[in-house]
């Protein structure tokens, strides 16, 4: 990316602040080699951190990626990491002496200093245990975006009298929104949403079988429900996760607004 002219025509006030500002949110991203522009700046234009997808990247690559964030901004996260990619990232962070949090199970790894708490609060709620790694990749990523996360897991509606313990511990608690993870039939989402007084994220789940297995017969409930839902794509943890982190930044801001006019 190339500063100068923004840079010139700010100094000759042919551009106010607001504008620059504008143009380097828009334009800032730096070129690694021939294999992947790292958009640099993600948070700061979106509120939401760029993550690395590990998927069809070679380890290398997805460690030279991981080495121009750590670079720029001082933190990375990394999805869907096989053990390969795992344990270089996890020498990668020893190796500059910066902090790990990860899932294993959820295959994500973030490396650098967390970013500070917004006051956002999400709750994160699995149907199954089977569901665990796709609502921990949700969890993971609430947490990265600041967000104090509080979890219930295997709730699901074979056993429903499971669920209304944890829910209440979730309502007290204040959640802002709520992730349901749900594989299967993918009812579970629907029946919080009807019981709450939070957006609800539903994300369907790739595990079943037969007819409308690898979570198609989830995604197909979750859309159909009669309660208000909004639903991500299959497996997508990652969106589900920002979802609701946006939302309850959004809130944490306006309690702050409250709090200072009161």
């Amino acid at each position: 990316m190339d500063l100068s002219d923004t840079l010139k025509k700010l100094k000759n006030n042919e551009i106010t602040l607001e504008e620059a500002e504008k143009q380097l949110r828009i334009t800032n991203f730096e070129t690694l080699s021939d294999i992947a522009k790292v958009d640099t700046h993600r948070a700061k234009r979106t509120g939401i951190p760029e993550a690395i997808i590990a998927d069809c990247k070679t380890c290398d690559e997805v460690v030279s990626i991981a080495q121009v964030h750590l670079k720029n901004e001082g933190r990375v996260i990394v999805t869907r990491a096989s053990d390969e990619k795992y344990l270089a990232l996890e020498s990668l962070a020893k190796e500059m002496k910066l902090l790990i949090r990860s899932s294993r199970r959820a295959g994500v790894i973030s490396i650098g200093e967390p970013v500070d708490k917004t006051g956002g609060r999400v709750g994160i709620v699995s149907a199954g245990t089977a569901d665990i790694p796709v609502a921990e990749e949700a969890r993971i990523i609430a947490e990265e975006m600041g967000c104090s996360v509080t979890a219930i897991y295997d709730v699901g509606v074979a056993g429903i009298h499971r669920l209304f313990p944890e829910l209440t511990r979730l309502i007290v608690t204040g959640v802002d929104a709520i992730v349901v993870a749900a594989g299967r039939e993918g009812t579970l989402p629907a029946i919080v949403s009807g019981l709450v007084d939070v957006p609800v994220i539903g994300v369907p789940v790739s595990t079943g079988y037969g007819a409308g297995g690898e979570g198609k017969a989830a995604l197909l409930s979750m859309l159909q429900s009669c309660s208000v839902l909004t639903v991500v794509n299959i497996d997508a943890g990652f969106v589900a996760g920002a979802f609701a982190a946006r939302i309850a930044n959004l809130a944490a801001k306006n309690r702050n607004k409250i709090e200072k006019s009161a």
